[in-house]
């Protein structure tokens, strides 16, 4: 039976997902992809992180180029169906689809490894061509150019040696074998790459610079056919009751395209329609202790951002350059960056860097407890205190916990912009994020109030904080009734809501709080 060529994998593969309940449908890529076949530009490489997509959209091309099955039915009702070229491709070709992430089970080294792809398009060569086995070829490519046919080629997870350390000291001749089996070969009619990981361009001469690379970096082509759109994500909530595109849009909507859209992730997205509820799902099917594993490598200069990060702040970054396979790890502030991007943990537009969603918040939380973080990981496993002192209305406590949080060694809680406040406050109320969903600078009422606490529990009151700087706290409890800020609280359901006023006295250096129940 077939390992790579004419298999069923695609075709059965998305026929399941074609009918599934929340299926969109991404088939108008199709039509681009068409426009590279049997050109100098058919060397496609997609790479983005975890649980986007790529897989699915390379099952979606197999079962269409594919010519061992007959997929007119599937593709008939989808967009792709509109397009001119559409039956001129439609199961035209003969396919090898290849997934990298095969490992030998007997033998671990690099040419088990590479023997294992090797012995598979050996046989399913000669078992499609049995006419070859009388001659002898040293090389799979003099095989396939004997065939005398055209392939597509899909390779799936192609940086899965890379991504996960594996053969380091064999991985350039690894990208040697993919050369010599793939450029400049007239038998290949179309060659789509997908991983996590871009290539790495040591120069022009690299191996595989062949391939017109699409990143989370620069992608301004096929961005849009991975993850999910505000309004493909609007249309699968109305497939259900349970969920709204609010709940969705606040754990699993962070991504930008170049021009400016936002994009969901896919994964999570699908799960928490299915189960009815939003919870962490992406990061649940990885080794999510990459945070950590990324800011690790430069702890103290990339410690204020993520600080301003989990507050809510945007940081300025200039990545230009993307993290690719083979790379050595990130050594300073912009390669770890690059690298977060590459892997979704980060999302990055016009400049600014963002945590992108609640999933990743929470990972970004965790990472602040490490040891590592010094002085900022005491303050967040000691923020339960303050948020205790909140709902007991003791206002000293708050006012002593802002202080020594504002006296702490970490710069960017010295008040030097008018985001430290906030900053202070964040992580001061950080461990209060398990049982509230907190928002800055929410309209309610007649203004913006500065935090806005949504219970997630109905036991729970309600929080408005409002900051003031060398005023009084009073100010802030009479700025919040007179501007009827906990209306948007009121209308969530809240039941009681306490009101803080916290106030900093820049010639004194001390911070003071009021607490009140609103009426």
């Amino acid at each position: 039976m077939a390992a790579y060529l004419n298999t069923d994998t695609a075709y059965r593969d998305f026929n399941m997902l074609y009918h599934d309940k929340y299926f969109i449908d991404k088939s108008a890529m199709i039509e681009k992809i068409n426009e590279r076949i049997h050109t100098k530009n058919r060397f496609l490489c997609i790479t983005k992180p975890r649980r986007f997509g790529k897989t699915s959209a390379l099952n979606m091309l197999g079962a269409y180029y594919g010519r061992a099955y007959d997929t007119k039915a599937l593709f008939d009702s989808l967009e792709i169906s509109r397009s001119r070229h559409y039956i001129e491709h439609l199961n035209r070709y003969h396919i090898l689809n290849i997934s990298l992430s095969s490992l030998p089970e007997n033998g671990s080294a690099y040419q088990d490894y590479l023997s294992l792809i090797k012995e598979n398009l050996k046989n399913d060569i000669l078992e499609a061509y049995p006419q070859l086995k009388q001659k002898k070829f040293r090389r799979i490519p003099d095989m396939l150019a004997a065939c005398g046919d055209e392939f597509i080629f899909f390779i799936d997870e192609w940086d899965y040696i890379f991504s996960h350390n594996l053969y380091e000291e064999n991985q350039n001749d690894f990208l040697e074998f993919l050369r010599d089996l793939l450029k400049d070969q007239p038998y290949a009619a179309l060659v789509y790459m997908t991983g996590v990981l871009p290539i790495k361009k040591y120069s022009t001469g690299s191996a595989l610079n062949m391939f017109d690379e699409y990143t989370m970096l620069q992608d301004s082509l096929f961005e849009e056919y991975f993850g999910f759109t505000e309004k493909e994500v609007l249309n699968l909530c109305k497939r259900q009751e349970k969920l709204t595109a609010d709940e969705l849009a606040e754990w699993y909507n962070g991504y930008f395209t170049n021009s400016g859209s936002k994009v969901y992730n896919p994964r999570s997205v699908v799960l928490a329609l299915i189960n009815g509820k939003c919870q962490d799902y992406w990061t649940a099917t990885g080794k999510m202790d990459e945070v950590l594993f990324f800011l690790k490598y430069n702890i103290g200069e990339v410690r204020d951002d993520v600080v301003r990060m989990v507050s809510g702040l945007p940081v300025r970054a200039e990545i230009k350059k993307g993290y690719a396979a083979g790379q050595n790890a990130p050594s300073n502030r912009k390669e770890i960056y690059a690298a977060m991007i590459t892997c979704g943990l980060l999302s990055y537009y016009e400049g600014e860097l963002h945590i992108p969603d609640k999933e990743l918040m929470t990972e970004f939380e965790n990472a602040l407890e490490d040891n590592s973080f010094g002085y900022v990981a005491e303050l967040v496993r000691n923020s339960e205190e303050i948020l205790d002192a909140t709902l007991h209305r003791n206002a000293d406590v708050v006012a002593a916990s802002l202080h020594n949080i504002h006296n702490s060694e970490i710069p960017i809680l010295k008040y030097n912009d008018e985001n430290s406040l906030a900053c202070v406050v964040t992580l001061a109320y950080l461990s209060a994020r398990n049982q509230y969903r907190i928002v800055r600078e929410e309209k309610s009422g007649k203004g913006f109030a500065d935090f806005l606490f949504y219970p997630r529990r109905k036991n729970l009151p309600g929080i408005v904080i409002e900051l003031k700087a060398d005023s009084t706290p009073e100010a802030a409890i009479r700025q919040i009734r007179e501007r009827e800020y906990c209306q948007k609280l009121k209308q969530e359901g809240a039941g009681r809501i306490f009101i803080a006023g916290i106030n900093y006295d820049s010639i004194n250096k001390e911070h003071q709080c009021k607490i009140e129940e609103a009426e």
